[in-house]
């Protein structure tokens, strides 16, 4: 698992290794069930505090996102991308989105240009795609 931070945004480096996890289960990079680096390991890949990993990792798990346990480590739920109730409880996008489209309307970004990215970003993860065109959505 390759992860790109920023060290020098001013998102914490926890937040963005949550983030960048979410974004790899989304477009497909790691499925249901893949394994993550150990906390330690993945902090010497990163060069940074292991307590730091650990804190993102817990993060993940309290959403569901994620499983850990002393045998296998930490590993992407399998039931990732189906609307369960262990998934569908850390379910507080809906708010994080409102802050991000007031920031682009405080800009000044033309709605168009907003809904195309909606559009093109969502278009590029391929979570929950085979389930919507069974159900003839996609």
């Amino acid at each position: 698992m390759q992860l790109l931070l920023d060290l020098d945004s001013e998102v914490p480096i926890y937040q963005q290794i949550r983030d960048r996890v979410v974004e790899s289960v989304a477009d497909g990079t790691l499925g249901p069930g893949a394994s993550l680096p150990s906390t330690r390991q993945c902090a010497v890949d990163l060069a940074i505090n292991f307590h730091t990993v650990n804190k993102a990792y817990d993060l993940l798990r309290r959403e569901g996102i994620i499983r850990i346990n002393r045998k296998s480590g930490a590993v992407i739920h399998p039931d990732v991308g189906r609307a369960t109730p262990e998934l569908r409880a850390g379910e507080d996008w809906r708010p994080r989105l409102r802050v991000l489209l007031a920031e682009a309307v405080v800009r000044g970004v033309p709605e168009a240009e907003v809904a195309a990215y909606v559009r093109s970003t969502l278009g590029g993860f391929v979570l929950g795609r085979a389930d919507e065109e069974k159900d003839g959505g996609g």
